[in-house]
């Protein structure tokens, strides 16, 4: 009986043939994706955590010293000053950002003439460069010819040094910080204009004020950006750097002496990279840690509708 050979079908062929091409296409497209993350994070991170166990100096070869610069910065006065600093600055500055930065956008939410114009002017300080809004705020505090003062005398009160003195200069940071907050304005107007317009009709018909729709309603229908906002503003607060450094260089008496600027000059100006790479460590830290405190009470407080449509 004569034996009967089997040729493989041309479909299977074509079909293994169209999967190695789809691999092949999917590796091409991921791979710049994939070598950036290898070459500009995971790199970088890797390297920084080494020379974060060295006394690098930039000029050089690394030496392992272990554990001892973040034993150092332990004991480092301008260390803990630095941490005191920009924990000050990012409990008072966190909500207010929030605060103000919310309730701008419900004014700016209102359905009247003009209120686009007022929308981009709003917005526009948050397009410019933080070291021009340093400088013009350098020029607005200044303690004799300042616009500040000259306008405090004009009803009778002598204007304080903001700058130049210690007791008034971290306070005049954090009150710099409160201009650009129309730079949350999309985000707020974008959730807010989600919000169903039938919840209020019918608090409405319930007799309920502005403010029980304020808290009943927008509030818990906001959580979840609220939530990513505290996030970002908890992030951006520890690295206080270009206000500090343009306008008073961390003084005066290291009053204004943030976290970034220590590290800073810690890298830049005494050459002590491997005890800066190590505060950037302790930072990444706290800020991991920070975050995770949001995540774990974000179910307490955040509203998401997805979630509790579920059965």
């Amino acid at each position: 009986m004569a034996s009967v050979t089997t040729r493989p079908r041309k479909r299977n062929l074509f079909h293994l043939s169209l999967q190695r091409r789809e691999a092949i296409a999917c590796a091409c497209f991921i791979a710049p994706a994939v070598l950036g993350f290898l070459a500009f994070s995971l790199f970088p991170l890797t390297t920084s955590a080494f020379l974060s166990l060295t006394d690098y100096r930039l000029a050089g070869r690394p030496h392992f010293v272990g554990l001892a610069n973040y034993a150092t910065l332990l004991s480092d006065n301008l260390f803990w000053q630095s941490v005191r600093v920009t924990s000050i600055y990012a409990l008072a500055v966190v909500p207010l950002w929030l605060v103000n930065s919310l309730a701008l956008a419900i004014l700016m939410n209102q359905n009247l003439k003009g209120m686009h114009l007022f929308r981009t002017i709003y917005y526009l300080p948050a397009m410019l460069s933080g070291v021009a809004v340093s400088m013009l705020w350098i020029w607005l505090l200044n303690g004799r010819y300042g616009l500040v003062n000259i306008a405090l005398r004009m009803i009778g009160i002598q204007g304080p040094n903001w700058l130049r003195d210690p007791r008034w200069a971290l306070f005049s940071i954090i009150m710099v910080s409160q201009w650009s907050v129309g730079w949350y304005l999309p985000i707020w107007l974008g959730a807010l204009q989600g919000i169903p317009t039938e919840l209020y009709e019918a608090a409405e018909i319930d007799g309920s004020n502005w403010w029980d729709k304020i808290r009943h309603i927008t509030l818990p229908m906001l959580s979840p950006v609220i939530f990513y906002n505290l996030v970002m503003n908890i992030i951006w607060a520890t690295q206080l750097f270009t206000e500090v450094f343009m306008m008073t260089g961390g003084g005066p008496r290291f009053a204004t002496l943030s976290y970034m600027l220590y590290l800073y000059q810690n890298a830049f100006s005494y050459n002590k990279m491997g005890l800066a790479t190590a505060m950037s460590w302790l930072l990444f830290v706290a800020v991991l840690l920070l975050t995770i405190v949001a995540f774990k009470s974000s179910p307490m407080w955040v509203y998401y509708e997805a979630e509790r449509r579920r059965p």
